[in-house]
């Protein structure tokens, strides 16, 4: 048992898997859970929660980690309840995909002797909700840790430990390095899926839907990533701006490249950049963070992304 108690705010994808991998490994003594809805209380109390609250401050109280696993924008309001409540010694981390906004909006609120160990687990599904975990939905993923300066050694290693009996990888980094990695990854792949999507809808009331009935395996996989909790998303692309948009101006310049070849017909420069960039996905397959089985678009089981 890593910790006698865990409480887990919000209950979505994310804390529902954690509670799940931690009840299959014998992670925690007791899991206590807390979501505004009542109805994600109620589930969360029948598939993988001990204890369920009916505020985030009761859910808290006498835990050895909590866990924050609300949208981004909602972080500094949970931590200004759940400050007061906190037993002294107690870890905090969350699972949001922006760190610095995270940092900025939590740490304020925590009392001194917590230990806050903001962190972001790259694994995830298009799917939402208390009945959307699974145990394994960590496994051979990326955890990135971003502890602050002077964090306590043996609270990190803790955290560490609970992280890689769930299965994932851990990796710490600085707050703000996180942020610009993360828009490469995942937060403006997000984006242009959004987009493509936009423009496919776009294209199906002028033809129509015949771009919904012919889509083939790019477009269902743009769908799949666009099919993402919206709220989520809205406070990502709001508090990582700085580093989205950097990395928008990049593609937008990458794009620029591309449509001068194809109609300059330079069929030379196209092989080479789509040789160069094909190398890019066979080394995602060779790290193990994907698997070269074609499926196209039809997985059996939820795909998982960053």
């Amino acid at each position: 048992m890593t910790y006698p108690r865990v409480a887990l705010i919000g209950l979505g994808l994310i804390a529902s898997s954690m509670a799940h991998a931690m009840r299959a490994g014998g992670l925690a003594g007791e899991i206590v859970g807390y979501a505004r809805s009542a109805e994600t209380r109620a589930v969360a109390r029948a598939l993988f929660c001990d204890r369920v609250t009916e505020t985030a401050a009761e859910a808290v109280e006498g835990a050895d980690l909590v866990v924050l696993a609300v949208p981004v924008g909602a972080m500094g309001a949970i931590a200004a309840e759940i400050g007061p409540h906190l037993k002294p010694g107690a870890t905090v981390t969350d699972v949001g995909s922006v760190k610095q906004a995270v940092v900025d909006a939590v740490a304020p609120h925590l009392p001194a002797g917590v230990h806050f160990i903001p962190g972001h687990p790259m694994a995830g599904t298009e799917y939402s909700g208390p009945r959307s975990g699974f145990a394994t939905l960590f496994q051979n993923r990326w955890w990135l840790l971003t502890p602050p300066e002077g964090c306590d050694a043996g609270a990190l290693a803790r955290l560490r430990g609970l992280i890689e009996a769930m299965g994932a990888k851990v990796d710490t980094m600085d707050a703000g390095h996180h942020d610009l990695v993360v828009a490469v990854v995942s937060h403006v792949p997000h984006a242009i899926a959004y987009t493509m999507v936009g423009v496919a809808d776009h294209m199906r009331r002028v033809s129509q839907s015949e771009v919904i009935k012919y889509s083939a395996a790019g477009f269902r996989d743009f769908t799949r990533i666009a099919a993402s909790d919206p709220t989520m998303w809205r406070d990502v692309f709001l508090t990582n701006k700085e580093a989205v948009l950097d990395i928008l101006g990049r593609f937008a310049e990458e794009l620029f490249v591309l449509q001068r070849a194809i109609r300059m017909g330079d069929g030379e420069h196209l092989h080479a950049y789509f040789t160069r960039t094909r190398a890019i996905r066979r080394g995602i397959i060779e790290a193990g963070q994907d698997t070269a089985a074609p499926d196209f678009g039809r997985a059996v089981t939820p795909a998982q992304d960053g």
